[in-house]
């Protein structure tokens, strides 16, 4: 039934949220704004232009979202070099994928330099996967399912034969909304703000089962 899994990356393929977080709290500190972790929680998963817009809309700042965007990725650059991995699984869940004939794709609402940083970083370069779809190239960001239907579309798969792997509420509504199967991954939320999803697991280890 499975042709095609669809995965998100920050908190699924790795773990990043704290790093990207740090990263965004020292660009607001260099604008002279004090910021807090917790300020970013509901935007994760939304992509980086609501991840720093949605928290300068509550301090009332006026952001150049690209010059934003810009400073946050080189901080954050720097913060994760030599310093990520795959989480637990991803590297067996991929093969088994490959070994099955199924069909692989990134969508991320992550813009394509913080993609390209963090599958760098891990050793899984794009050229992984059968298709990659990044923030830049939708107009509406989860939880609007466009990202998943355009991935689908990418490797010519019905969104009903398709599997996302999300660890986000956005992600979850996103995948449920585009009429796929969705695995909620339990890195950035608990079981019950992710139950929408069809399987909740802790890792992917945990979820070599589904393909």
């Amino acid at each position: 039934m499975i042709q095609a899994v669809l995965f998100d990356m920050d908190g699924v393929l790795v773990d990043t949220e704290r790093q990207i977080c740090l990263s965004a709290i020292q660009m607001f500190g260099e604008m002279g704004v004090t910021v807090q972790p917790l300020d970013f929680l509901p935007f994760v998963g939304a992509g980086e232009n609501r991840y720093l817009g949605g928290v300068a809309e509550k301090y009332g700042i006026e952001l150049d979202i690209d010059a934003a965007k810009f400073r946050t990725y080189t901080i954050y650059g720097e913060i994760v070099r030599g310093r990520l991995e795959p989480l637990p699984g991803v590297c067996d869940f991929i093969a088994r994928c490959r070994t099955k004939g199924i069909k692989t794709a990134i969508a991320t609402s992550a813009d394509l330099t913080k993609m390209e940083i963090n599958l760098r970083e891990i050793g899984l370069p794009a050229e992984t996967f059968d298709a990659t779809v990044n923030g830049l190239e939708v107009v509406h960001k989860k939880p609007s399912p466009e990202i998943y239907l355009t991935a689908a579309k990418k490797i010519n798969v019905a969104p009903e034969h398709c599997l996302v792997v999300e660890d986000a509420i956005n992600g979850v509504q996103a995948a449920k909304a585009a009429g796929m199967y969705c695995l909620a991954l339990t890195t950035s939320f608990s079981a019950e703000q992710l139950k929408q999803a069809d399987w909740i697991c802790r890792d992917l280890s945990e979820a070599l089962y589904l393909v």
